[in-house]
């Protein structure tokens, strides 16, 4: 797990600019399903028959990661920046990052912060927002920016890391949803050798950070019953967030119980009860771990995929996270490999006769 994860997180991949995600992607589910492709939004499926094939499911994670998007290249060649995604300002002065060209090269470049030695002290605690903030890559002039095939409207992200920290712990720059990723190859080998009744699709879905609408594309060609989602929850063991909620690195999976943006985007999820029934006593018999989280201000891909068709079935499911779109988040390898066969042995749950109606 923690070599799949590694690889994933030193992978750039901002929203809209999946595919050298998706392709990775793609080469680690080969081995493990009967087919996969990547569909015209650039969603990576894997497909894996199931004995009596009554029913489809769709298991998904998805590939993109937040960044930047160049708004302006300055004529001395400072780059502005605008936010692709929720990326929280206050950690943006003096970051690395990379940044893409038109043709896909990446080339690395600085957040630039005033000199702590010429800041006047009433400004020291002020967060500047993106917009106020200039990305340095070393060029003297736009001339060499555009040399480089950089123009406005190219991406960047969080210049790729990846840490070992200790008792199985590690951080990097988008653990955020490449764990979620990193989960969705484990399930396919699991799957793989243990062939469930229905056909699964587990996919790597595009434009998460975007716009959550990478999910509820890859539905329409699958149309599948029910979908899990796997994405991280919020964990509650640090010391801004001690008491506010249950979920802490270490003690397994996540199912979440709501979710609701509650900023703008009035959408949420309330969970398939069905399906977290499943999981629930598929917990329970097994003696697995599962840790609960609801929450106010965060989406999965579920809050749009669970309107498409008739009413897909879903459910969000996940692992804890710590300090969550910034460029040092933090898991517990355990806690996904706890997702995987929490979330393998439940689909295995799901025979010709489940019923995922409401009622």
């Amino acid at each position: 797990m923690i070599e799949i994860l590694q690889d994933f997180c030193l992978t750039r991949a901002p929203s809209g600019y999946e595919r050298e995600m998706a392709y990775k992607l793609k080469q680690y589910l080969e081995p493990f399903c009967d087919k996969t492709s990547i569909d015209e939004m650039g969603n990576c499926v894997g497909f894996i028959q199931g004995k009596t094939r009554r029913k489809t499911i769709m298991v998904f994670a998805h590939m993109d990661q937040l960044g930047f998007i160049v708004r302006r290249v300055e004529p001395d060649g400072y780059l502005q920046v605008d936010r692709l995604g929720g990326v929280p300002e206050k950690v943006l002065p003096g970051l690395k990052v990379s940044v893409r060209n038109e043709s896909g090269e990446w080339f690395p470049g600085v957040i630039g912060v005033k000199s702590h030695h010429a800041e006047a002290a009433e400004d020291k605690y002020i967060v500047a927002p993106v917009t106020s903030l200039l990305l340095d890559m070393g060029a003297t002039c736009m001339k060499k920016i555009h040399n480089l095939g950089i123009y406005t409207g190219c991406p960047a992200v969080y210049e790729p890391s990846f840490t070992e920290l200790r008792e199985n712990r590690v951080a990097g720059t988008s653990v955020d949803n490449r764990g979620g990723c990193a989960v969705l190859v484990k399930l396919a080998e699991f799957l793989n050798d243990n062939r469930p009744e229905s056909d699964i699709h587990v996919v790597g879905t595009v434009w998460e950070e975007f716009n959550l609408q990478g999910a509820a594309l890859a539905s329409r060609n699958i149309k599948p019953d029910a979908a899990i989602s796997l994405d991280v929850t919020l964990s509650g063991d640090t010391r801004d967030l001690s008491g506010r909620y249950d979920t802490a690195l270490g003690k397994g999976a996540c199912v979440q119980l709501y979710s609701f943006h509650g900023r703008g985007t009035l959408n949420g999820t309330l969970p398939n009860g069905p399906l977290f029934e499943l999981v629930r006593n598929t917990a329970d018999a097994l003696g697995l771990p599962l840790q609960r989280f609801a929450s106010i201000g965060m989406l999965t891909d579920a809050a749009y995929m669970q309107l498409e068709g008739r009413g897909t079935a879903c459910l969000e499911m996940g692992f804890p996270a710590r300090y969550t779109h910034s460029p040092v988040e933090v898991c517990d390898i355990g806690d996904l490999n706890a997702l995987a066969t929490l979330c393998g042995e439940s689909v295995l749950r799901i025979g010709d006769d489940f019923d995922f109606s409401r009622y």
